[in-house]
Order: structure tokens, then C-alpha cells, then sequence
């Protein structure tokens, strides 16, 4: 009987890490662990010699750091990498960037360099591996290459006046055109694995005066959703900024569920707020969730709604957007089969017949523009 396990390669510069991991990843039916690195350099040849399915990488190691050996293998032999993070804030700030280079997903390493701890993480380690493995190796290479467009290899923020000649022509180019101004209409998103990359492709995309507030859920742990904020920020014509707990939603501003916390949507007389929840319990395992913020927009009557599911396993989000259906005040789009790394939360929105439009990432910013003229 063919051996149908997905081939996984270790990179870390610590042997005490590698074995864990090597026995982690081991322990799963689906995988088999076919080598280990010690660091970035050695990474580059041994996924050119062992032609590995997915790949285990610390961002952190001498000789060749783990940003650098993502970059070149995702240019050279492109494969889905699931990278092991500090939550410093140069460590998220990082992963980030991370995930601009094509990373598929990353586990926040519960220690420093040598967590002792990490068997606490042992689980999500293992899903995020095996979901890795199964991710679409074209909609990654496609989107980190169009990504290097408009970043920059060190952990600084861009300022507005330093984004791309293209980005801004593209902003330029879209606030020509009209766009509604009514307070009560929001745009909603909802994305998991590929989210960031996917969530880059979008937002920078938004005209600034777009007019309408954006609430974005990306499932993400504590400590890593503010810089992908910050980073989103610096690239984008809108303001992007990291939800807090009770601030008024402002036309032109896209807020980033905190890790950690649900967003709601509340009315408050005749203004709309940011409502953060860290103890209502976790939805299938996520807190933020996009059923959660869903939810409450459905629940407020007199608003208008454009619902985005992207990128992500599983199917948060569908119950949710049953409800936002529902309401009879919402248009739903779905990113397509073609352009999600991992077709899970858009799939179950199709396949329930809830998508108004199923569409290619890089068409939905201009597909939200349409949607808010209806």
C-alpha cells in the first residue's frame, strides 16, 4: 500500500527543539518527518534534496535567519511553511512579515529560544502542520509575490509617503469614483490560515475615502494581532488599527479583532461601537470569532452589511452568516476555491448557498467597492 503520509522537514537551531518537534509531528498518522535543519542555510538544501511536503521553521537562527531562508524557498522551491515564533514584539512584527513572504501559518512559542514549555502548544503544532500540508502551494506563491511589491524587509512600519508608486496609483485610481456615505453600513470580514497575506491583498486595495467602517476577525493568538495592524497600517490607504473596547466606529477605518477577544458590533442611540468580549468562550477553539462577529451585526436591524469570508479551514463563519443572511440587509461574498490557501471556512459558505459572489482574492477589494454603490 502506497504511503500516502505527508513528508515534514524540522528547522531549528536548537537539537533539544527538533527532537520535540520531530516527536510531535511523528506521533501524527498523516506525517512523517524526513529531516531536520539547524538552520536557514541548511534548510535551503534540504528542501531542495529531500523535497519535503511542508516544513517546520523558527524564525530565530544564526547563520541564515528563519525571515531570509522563508523568503528564498518560497522563490526557489516554494513550499507551505508553518513558522515557530517569540511573542516579543519584534517577534510578532516578524511573523508578520512572515506571513507577506509566503508562510503558511506560525505557533507562538509558549518560552524563549529553548521553550521547555512547548509541549503546551503540542496540539496546535501538530493541526497547524497537517493543515499546512494540505494548502495551496499556487495561491501562496502567487500573493507573496505580488506582496514584495509593497514591503520591506525589516520590521519598520512604512510611513504613507513610502508605499509602492503602485499602491498609491491604485488608491489614487479608486477615490475617483463615489462611494456610499451612510454611517450605518459596514464591511465585515471573516479569515483564518492565509488570512494576513490575504487580509494585505485586500485592505491595501480600500480607497481611503471609502466612507463605511471595516471590522476584520483574523484568527490569531495575543500579542501578534496588533502589528499585523501596525503593518497593515503603514500599507494601506485606509487607517487599519487593532479594536479597542468601546471606541466609536469611524468611516475609513478598518478595526482588527484583538487575539484573545470576540468583536462585536453595538448601537448605542443612534452611533455604532466596538464591543470587545474576552470571557464569553471560544468558538470551535477561536477567540476572536468570526460567527461571533457576525452575529452581532445580524442582530442590528437597521444597518447595511457587505459580509467577506476568506482563507481558512474549517467553517467559522457560517452560522453567522446564516443570521447576516438572513437579516435581508447584507451581501455576502466568499473568496473562491482558486485563490484560498486553504478552501475551508469560504467553502462552507458556498456550499450553503449563502455567497451572493464567489470571488478571486485579489477582485474582492474592488467587488466591495460595487457592493457598497447597491
Amino acid at each position: 500500500m502506497r504511503d500516502v503520509r505527508k513528508k515534514v522537514l524540522i528547522v531549528d537551531d536548537s537539537a533539544f527543539m527538533r527532537k520535540l518537534i520531530s516527536e510531535m509531528l511523528s506521533s501524527h498518522p498523516e506525517l512523517e518527518v524526513i529531516g531536520t535543519a539547524r538552520n536557514g542555510r541548511e534548510a535551503l538544501e534540504k528542501v531542495q534534496l529531500l523535497k519535503p511536503d511542508v516544513v517546520s521553521m523558527d524564525i530565530e537562527m544564526p547563520v541564515l535567519n528563519g525571515l531570509e531562508a522563508l523568503k528564498r524557498i518560497m522563490e526557489t522551491n516554494p513550499v507551505p511553511i508553518v513558522m515557530l515564533s517569540s511573542t516579543t514584539e519584534i517577534g510578532a512584527a516578524n511573523t508578520i512579515i512572515a506571513m507577506e513572504y509566503g508562510a503558511v501559518d506560525f505557533v507562538a512559542k509558549p518560552g524563549g529560544p529553548i521553550s521547555l514549555n512547548l509541549k503546551d502548544v503540542e496540539r496546535e503544532i501538530v493541526e497547524k502542520v497537517v493543515a499546512a500540508s494540505k494548502a495551496k502551494i499556487t495561491a501562496l506563491t502567487t500573493t507573496a509575490a505580488a506582496n514584495r511589491n509593497v514591503t520591506r524587509d525589516t520590521v519598520l512600519i512604512p510611513s504613507k509617503e513610502e508605499q509602492s508608486p503602485h499602491l498609491v496609483q491604485l488608491n489614487s485610481a479608486l477615490q475617483k469614483k463615489k462611494y456610499t456615505k451612510s454611517t450605518n453600513t459596514f464591511v465585515i470580514i471573516g479569515t483564518s490560515t492565509g488570512g494576513p497575506r490575504a487580509l494585505q491583498e485586500v485592505l491595501t486595495k480600500l480607497p481611503s475615502d471609502i466612507g463605511v467602517p471595516i471590522l476584520v476577525v483574523q484568527h490569531m493568538p495575543p500579542g501578534f494581532t496588533k502589528s499585523l495592524a501596525d503593518r497593515l497600517d503603514g500599507l494601506s490607504g485606509i487607517h487599519v488599527k487593532e479594536a479597542s473596547d468601546g471606541e466609536l466606529l469611524v468611516p475609513g477605518t478598518a478595526y482588527i479583532a484583538p487575539g484573545g477577544k470576540h468583536l462585536k458590533i453595538s448601537k448605542i442611540g443612534t452611533a455604532f461601537c466596538v464591543r470587545l468580549d474576552a470571557e464569553e468562550l471560544p468558538r470551535m477553539g477561536h477567540r476572536p470569532s468570526v460567527d461571533v462577529l457576525f452575529e452581532s451585526a445580524a442582530a442590528i436591524r437597521d444597518a447595511r452589511f457587505v459580509a467577506i469570508v476568506m482563507t481558512g479551514m474549517g467553517h467559522d463563519g457560517k452560522a453567522g452568516m446564516q443570521l447576516v443572511k438572513k437579516s435581508g440587509n447584507a451581501i455576502c461574498i466568499a473568496e473562491s476555491e482558486k485563490t484560498s490557501v486553504i478552501y475551508g471556512m469560504p467553502k462552507a459558505i458556498i456550499e450553503s448557498g449563502l455567497a451572493d459572489q464567489v470571488v478571486d482574492l485579489q477582485d474582492i477589494a474592488s467587488t466591495i467597492v460595487e457592493s457598497l454603490k447597491q
